[in-house]
């Protein structure tokens, strides 16, 4: 049997887990935990082989960051980040962190245990692209490069002229971009943006 450590903020998702894990005979769930914090302690003291580790966790910690520290520190283990986010930094994050898989809790529970099996083999299992949602009148996919970055200065409140100094360009062009994502959208003002990118968890203030 597969040691298996559960780290998700919500009970409802622990124990929907949970249950996709007790109905497996190659699984067991040795513990489940609201906070990334917690896994490495455990690791330390149990024999884990594999952690379904929550990317954004109680106590807003970063699951990403514990999965680097825990890769660090017992490279063996082997780290899946399970989300419900689509926030489109979230898959590079966790390759450059070392975590072997990357899976969407919206997907379903053969998914998972697909992903799982592959990553259990010795495997690493990334999706292309996170899923697409709806923000305004578009697709995120439609959000291009540059509009992506000036629209997570937006959400982090930064005014015009500091986007432009962190994005070394010009306040016009600053100006542009955000005119081309209203129009994409919808919106009219950068209240109205922000509050539907955040909601929609396409970027999540404190993890871009």
């Amino acid at each position: 049997m597969v040691n298996v450590l559960l780290v998700d903020d919500t009970k409802v998702g622990r124990d929907c887990i949970a249950g996709y894990l007790r109905g497996s005979d190659r699984y067991c769930l040795v513990n489940a935990f609201d906070r990334a914090s917690q896994a490495e302690p455990f690791c330390e003291k149990n024999y884990v082989d594999l952690i379904l580790m929550d990317c954004y966790t109680a106590e807003q910690e970063d699951g990403i960051a514990a999965a680097a520290s825990i890769k660090a520190h017992m490279p063996n283990i082997r780290i899946i980040i399970v989300t419900g986010l689509t926030s489109y930094e979230l898959l590079s994050r966790a390759k450059e962190a070392g975590a072997d898989g990357f899976w969407h809790k919206e997907f379903s529970e053969e998914e998972l245990i697909s992903v799982m099996d592959c990553v259990m083999s010795g495997g690493t299992v990334y999706p292309d692209k996170p899923p697409a949602v709806k923000i305004g009148n578009i697709l995120s996919t439609e959000i291009k490069p540059m509009q992506l970055e000036v629209l997570k200065l937006i959400v982090k409140g930064y005014s015009n002229a500091s986007i432009a100094a962190e994005l070394h360009i010009s306040v016009d062009a600053v100006k542009w971009y955000i005119k081309e994502l209203y129009q994409k959208t919808g919106y009219s003002n950068r209240v109205e943006l922000a509050v539907d990118v955040i909601s929609k968890r396409f970027v999540v203030p404190g993890l871009n």
